[in-house]
């Protein structure tokens, strides 16, 4: 009779506690692996954290485990590590944390990326800036450095550059970038430059491709893993070099549980590995502008572009002028750009043909029954789409409040704008990207390379075109719309927008010279708008720093924010006056609870929403406070509560 073994599991659950199951049938299992067992009446997979011989629990009552999944352990002691760090600082449960790290694949299999030969011209004369900026970083053995460059001021360069070092003297490399779209360019610039020693990992691909790509790194047969926001978990041994590119990017924080921020985990695993840091933008989040000035991370300045353009002019047109949604100035401007030869990025942040489809008789207007935000039209499919829980359904003919048939729709979207365009310039070739178009990552490819090879006139899309590409023969970027973001309830709207008008601008002129900006506002006066035209990045870090400051705003302050949701509006609001009454003690100047009081997306998913912000300079006192009051509190059934540490957005 086999010696009875006892195998500890944690589930991928919002519970906070393991369970042992009898692992006698398996006398090969070790934490590590992952097992399917039965938790009450369901099935689940399970991650092993330790085997012991004996447990204080009844023999009878402890199951036996139906099956081991893996042949080989899927995750070491210090992933553990990492996850019960994960699990604390973002107040989820352990066998959650283990769930955002590991991939959830069981059958390994390869992952293919058609090559991309156009994708990246390396650079072999480094500018003075760049040569200096790689010294600088590999000087150090560990610490936080941030490449503050223009755009196509060769900020990859100075990434690979340090990379090849790295793994030449046998380290590790971490490559973040914020999306997908952006990740299969960088893959194939790492490839050619690195081989095999590169792997993807991103939720683009299927949980085995991940799967297959993460026990590479975990046994050591490949060194560099690149990809979107979780491969900041991957295991990557002898890690010496994490990349974080475009690090203002909010793409980086989790919106599910946990909740975490790339750049958080990177800057833990940085100092527990001895790793160094090296985040990059034109556009440096608050944040991170904030510590540079404090000097708890060093500021690499890259000042000048390298391709041989200028930077672009940038106009203000104001729309109040104007009665279509392209202006008389920027229609003469693509024109002129398309007669020399050149090309044009059309931008609005926004898809669908109108987003605002109501009745012009008595003000009704058509919203998703499941959320309180209006429908989008989309004229390709003749449906009223919600852009947050994906509710369908036909445009109507009659107000169903008053009867009348003068009903229609309002602003514009991409596909509006793509009419528009098709229609002033019939001989132009036009591609639009936006989530409803590129949803095939291949056309995504295709369609990004075929303009960078000057195949396309006019790119139109929404913030897929606005970030970390490099198009030579662009001549003019339009906005078609800069006032969308900028008029967002949240404390964050101003910094984002600001980005975003330099991140776009930053398409243009990258080799050729005389390039141009036109920016469509209803708002001509705006200062953040103003600001980003005149390029004044210090002025506006600045002003908004000390807006920040007078609001107790991060980064001045620290922020949890608690939701309260479920489908009963009274008991959500019931629960979260209740958990408001426990005492935080938060000693006045240390903090501050504000709340409850409706989200400004108060209805989503048929889910009403209620949250409470706590807020005070010191997150470690927050953290126990929220911490103790969350253990102490029990939620009615039907009600969720979610926890967001450091939110990027109170929407």
């Amino acid at each position: 009779m086999p010696m009875a073994r006892f195998a500890e599991v944690v589930f991928n659950l919002p519970v906070n506690q393991s369970f042992f199951y009898d692992s006698s049938d398996f006398p090969d299992l070790e934490p590590g692996k992952r097992v399917m067992v039965h938790l009450g009446r369901r099935k689940l997979a399970g991650f092993v954290i330790s085997v012991s011989d004996s447990v204080d629990l009844e023999p009878e009552r402890v199951k036996p485990i139906e099956k081991v999944i893996d042949d080989r352990v899927v995750f070491t002691r210090e992933i553990l590590g990492l996850a019960s760090w994960l699990s604390v600082t973002y107040m989820c449960s352990l066998g959650e944390a283990l769930g955002t790290i590991v991939p959830g694949g069981r059958k390994e299999v390869s992952v293919e990326f058609p090559a991309d030969e156009e994708g990246y011209q390396r650079i072999t004369e480094l500018s003075e800036h760049q040569r200096d900026a790689i010294e600088k970083v590999l000087s150090r053995e560990r610490g936080f450095f941030y490449l503050n460059g223009v755009t196509g001021s060769g900020k990859t360069e100075v990434y690979l550059q340090i990379a090849d070092r790295v793994l030449r003297n046998g380290g590790g490399v971490i490559y973040l970038v914020p999306e997908i779209a952006l990740s299969h360019q960088i893959v194939e610039i790492l490839r050619k430059r690195f081989g095999e020693d590169v792997v993807v990992l991103h939720s683009g691909l299927t949980p085995s491709q991940r799967l297959n790509g993460w026990m590479r790194l975990l046994e050591g047969k490949a060194s560099v893993a690149v990809g979107a926001r979780s491969s900041v978990f991957a295991p990557v041994k002898n890690l010496r070099l994490i990349i974080i590119d475009e690090e203002h990017e909010a793409a980086y924080k989790s919106g599910f549980s946990p909740r975490y921020h790339a750049r958080q985990v990177a800057m833990y695993r940085s100092r527990k590995e001895g790793a160094i840091l090296v985040m990059g933008s034109a556009t440096p989040s608050l944040e991170a502008y904030h510590y540079m000035r404090m000097g708890k991370i060093e500021e690499i300045v890259l000042p000048e572009r390298l391709s041989g353009g200028d930077m672009p002019s940038i106009q203000i047109i104001d729309m109040r002028k104007e009665s279509l949604p392209l202006s008389r100035e920027l229609i003469g401007a693509i024109r002129e750009v398309h007669d020399s030869g050149n090309q044009s990025i059309l931008f609005l942040n926004r898809r669908g043909f109108a987003y605002f489809f109501h009745c012009r008789s008595c003000g009704y207007e058509m919203k998703c029954k499941n959320c309180s935000v209006p429908l989008t039209y989309h004229k390709s499919r003749n449906e009223m789409v919600c852009h947050y829980c994906g509710y369908r359904t036909r445009p109507i003919e009659q107000c169903p409040d008053c009867g009348s048939l003068d009903v229609g729709y309002s602003g514009f979207g991409t596909e509006r704008i793509e009419d528009d365009v098709e229609r002033l310039f019939p001989d132009y070739s036009i591609e639009r990207i936006d989530s409803d178009s590129a949803r095939n990552r291949s056309f995504l490819a295709k369609t990004l390379a075929k303009f960078r090879d000057g195949g396309i006139d006019i790119l139109l899309g929404t913030q897929m075109v606005a970030k970390g590409l490099h198009f030579p023969g662009v001549k003019l970027v339009g906005i078609i719309l800069v006032d969308t973001d900028l008029r967002l309830p949240d404390f964050r709207s101003q910094e984002k927008t600001f980005q975003l008008l330099v991140q776009v601008a930053g398409r243009a002129g990258r080799v050729v010279k005389d390039a141009r900006v036109i920016i469509q506002t209803y708002d001509p006066e705006n200062w953040v708008i103003r600001m980003a035209a005149r390029g004044e990045l210090k002025e506006f870090y600045q002003r908004e720093l000390e807006l920040r400051r007078e609001l107790s705003f991060p980064p001045f302050f620290r922020i949890i924010r608690i939701v309260f949701r479920g489908r009963d509006k009274k008991e959500v609001f019931r629960q979260a006056e209740k958990f408001s009454r426990i005492p935080f003690n938060l000693n006045g100047e240390e903090g501050e609870l504000l709340g409850p009081a409706e989200c400004p997306l108060s209805y989503i998913a048929r889910n009403h929403r209620v949250q409470l912000i706590i807020r005070g300079k010191r997150m470690a006192h927050l953290h126990r406070a929220v911490s103790k009051a969350l253990r102490s509190f029990s939620v009615s059934k039907g009600i969720h509560i979610e926890v967001d540490v450091d939110p990027v957005s109170l929407l």
